[in-house]
């Protein structure tokens, strides 16, 4: 599949007082078109920063990109100017941020708020840049959007936010769609109706997703590829199916052993031992090492390269050394 966005060797760091955090320390991936792509990890992996890292939205100081490159259609965003840059957010790459309670500006209304970049981007006047507000809260499925295109964000509920924040992302036709844990605050039933909406935007506008999680119910409902990532970087990657059927990393066979299984013996949920490590002084090798049960003697000296068990699938691990 030809790649839309290439991320290559990215890195993120953030100064502290206590050092330098590496949250993101050479990651790679692609996203190809049409394709959904989920980021999938534990709190702290890194994942939320390689996406903010992509339309440079890190607060600097005290974050910083360190290196790397992010290339959309022949161009690399870290290197373009901030105008060129402006361009492409919301109107080519948008963003859903993670918390919709927060997003929001809660002294204006819902339509305004969708609007602004429709205005800025599309350069339509007031009244069809409105009209275009209620036309997309009506297909993410807000009820009367006529009437509560008017509304305030704290007369919506949690799951109606995330649809504004949905409907706010899509308002330019975006071909890429960067989703950072969407249904993290919702219920089940919302998380459902918030997933078949992605599913739909996507067969319906060939829209690519790069959808980031630490839910792999939620990767199994929706991912044609999966990104595995563990410390700030890239431990497994490689197509959904394979990823799920049969994984290599070791973490990510600790991710799947902590999902419920009812067929399990005495039913319990088998939890991966130890803490994420510092990102300020990471282990020399491995960084997945002082966790693992199945680690060589060289995982502690030597990171390990990139070693592929199948065309499309990749693993960063020593035990699949050839």
């Amino acid at each position: 599949m030809d790649s839309l966005l290439d991320v290559h060797d990215l890195k993120a760091y953030f100064n502290t007082r206590y050092g330098e955090v590496k949250a993101v320390d050479g990651v790679s991936f692609n996203v190809g078109h049409g394709e959904t792509v989920c980021l999938v990890g534990e709190s702290g992996c890194g994942k939320t920063t390689a996406a903010l890292s992509i339309l440079r939205l890190l607060d600097s100081p005290p974050g910083r990109i360190a290196g790397g490159k992010i290339i959309y259609k022949n161009e690399d965003l870290l290197t373009c100017s901030m105008n060129r840059l402006r361009e492409i957010r919301g109107n080519n790459i948008a963003m859903i941020f993670q918390d919709p309670m927060t997003s929001l500006n809660p002294v204006l209304k819902l339509g305004s708020q969708i609007t602004e970049q429709i205005r800025l981007h599309l350069g339509l006047n007031e009244h069809d840049a409105m009209a275009r507000s209620i036309e997309l809260m009506e297909q993410v499925g807000i009820p009367r959007a006529r009437e509560r295109v008017n509304d305030y964000p704290h007369q919506f509920s949690g799951g109606m936010k995330q649809r504004v924040m949905i409907a706010a992302a899509l308002s330019c036709n975006p071909e890429i769609l960067i989703a950072d844990e969407p249904t993290t605050a919702l219920d089940t039933t919302v998380k459902a109706q918030i997933l078949d909406i992605f599913e739909g935007l996507k067969k319906e506008k060939n829209m690519s997703i790069l959808f980031i999680t630490h839910d792999f119910g939620t990767v199994a409902a929706i991912a044609d590829r999966v990104v595995v990532m563990y410390g700030g970087r890239v431990v497994e990657t490689g197509p959904a199916t394979d990823v799920f059927a049969n994984p290599h990393h070791p973490y990510t066979i600790g991710l799947m052993k902590c999902l419920p299984n009812i067929e399990a013996e005495g039913g319990r949920l088998t939890p991966i031992p130890g803490t994420i490590p510092s990102l300020i002084n990471p282990p020399k090798g491995c960084i997945f090492q002082p966790r693992c049960d199945m680690g060589l003697e060289m995982c502690a000296n030597e990171y390990p390269g990139e070693h592929f068990v199948s065309a499309r699938h990749s693993v960063f691990c020593h035990l699949h050394r050839t």
